[in-house]
């Protein structure tokens, strides 16, 4: 049986961080972002402005570096093995984010558009490769309600608009929630899951 790194060989695949050749994520990256990790802590984050009703938000870092890097090969160019050390990157957050336990985690789901592209909900194996990690266990919860159009360009209030409404919640009174997203923008997304749960 092959392993993973000799299929990236055999494929040509190059590394989503440094761009060398045999690995889709190489050894000196996922020691970069190890590093990166280790010395960090969980820490909150606030939109500037902040959308109504945003919960507390935690983040693993900063959206540069190479944790940008890697999220952009993941999320935009197909890189799925990326999942394993940026869900490694996610499950701190979500500790600290759910406190003492008994949380869920809830992921925001893919748009149609994007789950067709991907073939598969990329926030969601985020998810649950963070609760591998020790991060709180995933409940499908959200769906859209209507899709949003395309957020490229849209300044806060205009996806505070684009939003408003687009997902719903299945029934989920008593549950404690933890709402799990890629990318922290302006909020929006996040605020919009967590007026559907609350809701529910």
């Amino acid at each position: 049986m092959l392993t993973d790194a000799a299929v990236d060989l055999l494929l040509g695949t190059r590394c989503a961080g440094c761009d060398a050749a045999g690995r889709a994520w190489c050894r000196r990256c996922d020691a970069v972002l190890l590093a990166l990790l280790r010395d960090a802590r969980p820490a909150s984050a606030r939109p500037t402005p902040c959308p109504p009703g945003l919960p507390p938000v935690w983040v693993a870092g900063g959206y540069d570096g190479v944790l940008r890097t890697a999220l952009l090969a993941y999320k935009e160019r197909g890189r799925r093995r990326l999942s394993r050390p940026l869900g490694r990157a996610l499950a701190a957050p979500l500790r600290a984010a759910a406190g003492r336990g008994g949380a869920v985690a809830v992921s925001v789901p893919a748009s149609a558009a994007g789950r067709a592209a991907r073939g598969y909900d990329h926030v969601a194996l985020l998810a649950r490769t963070a609760a591998a990690y020790g991060a709180p266990p995933t409940a499908p919860l959200l769906r859209w309600r209507r899709a949003p159009t395309d957020q490229a360009g849209l300044d806060a209030a205009g996806r505070h608009r684009n939003l408003a409404g687009a997902l719903v919640a299945v029934p989920c009174a008593g549950l404690t929630v933890v709402v799990v997203d890629d990318i922290l923008t302006t909020g929006s997304t996040v605020a919009e899951a967590c007026r559907a749960l609350r809701e529910a």
